[in-house]
């Protein structure tokens, strides 16, 4: 059976060499299987033809059988068109032709018959479609209609005639001899729990439907598949991880009660000490933690972080915690280095900054094991840093990071032991995206803010306010407080027509002519920013003036409003992380989303998004609709999103379904042994696609 699918598409009758290398190259599709897997992103509807009468503004692809009555060659040159006078006996209309005039001249015949395909375009009272698709109407074959399948091709593959309609002539070719050949993959429970059809049936209808109910079937089953088969993989693989990594065993407590009890400044939050009982389980079972953390910006996930470590350090291990850029990892290391120091713990800073001399002694502290926590960036990855026993590992920001970069942490042991991985980030991840990213992860959440913390004020302002938002800003100024103003581009575009921070400083320099002001953005060298950051930081300047570097960076409790220029042009998670700079102290927050009056209809909703909710887990929800998943986490490192046909988007509920049934499984039978789920081992262990390198670590 695999035989027939692995067979090279060149010997599929009507392909070829030339056509199958085009195939190759153009998409991907080398084999029978990369054929029927090149699923149809769409079917037109052809079950039913229109009148011509019924035609009106909006609407999308239609078809229409009537006469052309007459031709007519318009214009010379580049300018020339061919119009066809078409009719239907309730009203007349025009066919439109730019290319190819001369050719489609001598094919059309008056006395025909046609069914014509296309969108039809309202102008000056006249009805036309450009570029029709065109053929004469033989009633016998037409009668029943059908929905055509419609299928991406490059503009390459067009010039050379393989267009949709001739990827799906190959496709008719190909599936009645592929049908025999199509196995069933899912046990006969699945089938009837969900009412699935058969997978030769999903194939078949998915292409070439029978009607609009058997191409619903076709997706859901095919969908459903898909995903199960992640799920199924990610939670065999998370089963056999916890049975073969070991962990280091910390059980001892006393360290973490003694600064529960003395030490801490502030009460943790319910979801903080949910997290913390999570982690703690993880790490005393003996088996290795990959556990993600997911907070909110300004959630308390540092002091969960920190009492992490504790549980390393009061069994004897070291811990260590890796930042994507060095200004974080200066502000993870100042927050933690608080606690470290009433607890009399050796903590230091490894970064690309740091002196050859400082690093020699670090390192040797470090293999000795007098240095408890090491934080830092990309630095630590270097062969040279070796621990004497790393217990626990943070990474903050994981999708900064390569997953090869992230490998090398767990040869970081003389002993062989694996450390315990924390993953953290800031960034809410949409429940569906973490299921399929994360699957073999397992997941804490802290959903809730530290008491005392006010919500954010979001306001939305067009530019013709400016004054207004400059007199609002004065009188923050007046109060003590501190102000964000941050800029989408560095430098003047001659395309878009953006302010830049540079014209930006000038204009507030005009307008604060008495306050001091900071300029940060990615051009300037590490040392500068950081500079102007600190002074930022210890209130010698009233305005910082950025780029998104700020994303990112460090902790400023007296800065009280963040102003976002051409908010319209940042995305959703971005919007969120730069709101999170501000509302770090006890006073009142507020983050001005500055616009012009003309904003995509997408540009608006995320401005409404954010001005109608602060929590971060409900604008990562929209934001995966807007725009899917795309690069979101860095999931080109889980080789996960090359998805056929779900959608995250929109599949979240299937999913789950999915996600679900996979769990039952995995529970009953770890290793898919039983008659009944043979079918799906075989089928997973034959699977390339489905498969996730580096799942370990990811």
């Amino acid at each position: 059976m695999a035989d027939f699918f692995s067979k090279k598409i060149e010997f599929l009758k009507g392909v070829g060499p030339a056509k199958a290398e085009l195939l190759n190259k153009e998409l991907g599709i080398f084999t029978y299987s990369d054929l029927i897997l090149h699923y149809p992103f769409k079917h037109e509807d052809r079950t039913r033809i229109h009148r011509i009468a019924e035609l009106s503004e909006g609407m999308s692809a239609v078809q229409l059988s009537g006469r052309i009555v007459n031709t007519q060659v318009i214009g010379e040159g580049h300018k020339k068109r061919l119009v066809a006078y078409f009719g239907d006996g309730t009203g007349e209309m025009e066919l439109i032709w730019f290319k190819g005039v001369n050719w489609m001249q001598k094919q059309i015949n008056t006395n025909a018959t046609y069914l014509v395909f296309g969108k039809p375009q309202f102008a000056f009272q006249r009805i036309s479609i450009a570029h029709p698709e065109i053929e004469i109407f033989n009633p016998a074959e037409k009668q029943s209609g059908f929905l055509q399948p419609v299928y991406s091709v490059t503009e390459k593959l067009k010039k050379k005639y393989v267009t949709s309609k001739a990827v799906s002539k190959m496709l008719k070719t190909l599936l009645p001899m592929a049908y025999q050949h199509i196995e069933e993959n899912l046990s006969e429970a699945i089938l009837q729990r969900y009412r699935l059809i058969s997978r030769r049936d999903a194939v078949i209808n998915i292409h070439f439907p029978k009607d609009q109910q058997w191409l619903k079937r076709a997706t859901t089953r095919l969908k459903f598949e898909e995903l199960f088969f992640i799920q199924l993989k990610l939670l065999k693989q998370q089963k056999h991880k916890k049975k073969i990594y070991q962990g280091q065993t910390f059980k001892d407590t006393a360290l973490i009660t003694d600064f529960y009890n003395n030490h801490l400044p502030f009460e943790l939050t319910g979801a903080q000490k949910r997290v913390c009982r999570e982690i703690y389980r993880d790490m005393a079972s003996g088996r290795q933690m990959n556990r993600l953390l997911q907070g909110d910006v300004g959630s308390g996930k540092t002091i969960v972080a920190f009492i992490s470590m504790l549980s390393a350090i009061g069994n004897g291990a070291q811990a260590c915690m890796v930042a994507p850029t060095e200004i974080l990892a200066e502000q993870h290391y100042q927050g933690l280095k608080k606690f470290a120091d009433k607890l009399g713990i050796t903590i230091d800073i490894l970064t690309g900054s740091t002196r050859t001399k400082n690093r020699r002694v670090l390192h040797a502290r470090l293999e000795n094991g007098n240095l408890k926590i090491l934080v830092g960036t990309h630095a630590l990855f270097e062969d040279k840093v070796q621990f004497e026993n790393l217990g626990l590992c943070i990474i903050d920001e994981q999708h900064r990071f390569g997953v090869e970069q992230r490998s090398k942490l767990w040869k970081k042991n003389t002993n062989n032991l694996y450390p315990h991985i924390l993953v953290m980030t800031a960034t809410p991840i949409p429940r569906t995206l973490a299921m399929t990213l994360y699957g073999d992860l397992d997941v804490s959440v802290i959903d809730e803010l530290p008491a005392g913390r006010k919500p954010i004020k979001t306001v939305h302002r067009y530019d013709a306010q400016r004054l207004r938002v400059f007199g609002f800003l004065k009188e923050q100024v007046e109060l003590g407080r501190q102000v964000y103003i941050v800029y989408p581009l560095i430098e003047e575009s001659d395309t878009l027509e953006y302010k830049n921070v540079m014209d930006g400083y000038e204009s507030i320099q005009r307008a604060f002519p008495d306050y001091h002001l900071s300029i940060v953005h990615g051009q300037m060298s590490s040392v500068d920013k950081d500079y102007e950051m600190q002074r930022f930081k210890n209130g010698e300047t009233q305005v910082m003036v950025a780029t998104t570097v700020i994303e990112v960076g460090v902790d400023v409790p007296n800065a009280t409003v963040i102003v976002i220029e051409n908010a319209e042009r940042f995305g959703l998670s971005q919007l969120h992380q730069l709101r999170g700079r501000v509302g770090r102290g006890g006073n009142q927050s507020y983050c001005i989303l500055m616009t012009d009056y003309k904003i995509s209809k997408e540009g608006r909703t995320r401005i409404e998004t954010m001005v109608k909710t602060n929590n971060g887990f409900e604008i990562a929800d929209v934001d995966l609709k807007l725009r899917g998943p795309g690069n979101m986490m860095g999931t080109q490192q889980s080789g996960l999103m090359n998805l056929q046909i779900a959608d995250l988007a929109k599949d979240s509920k299937i999913l789950q379904e999915a996600r679900k049934m996979a769990q039952e499984i995995i529970e009953n039978d770890p290793e898919l042994k039983s008659l009944e789920n043979n079918k799906m081992n075989e089928f997973l262990s034959s699977d390339q696609k489905t498969q996730t390198q580096w799942s370990r670590i990811s």
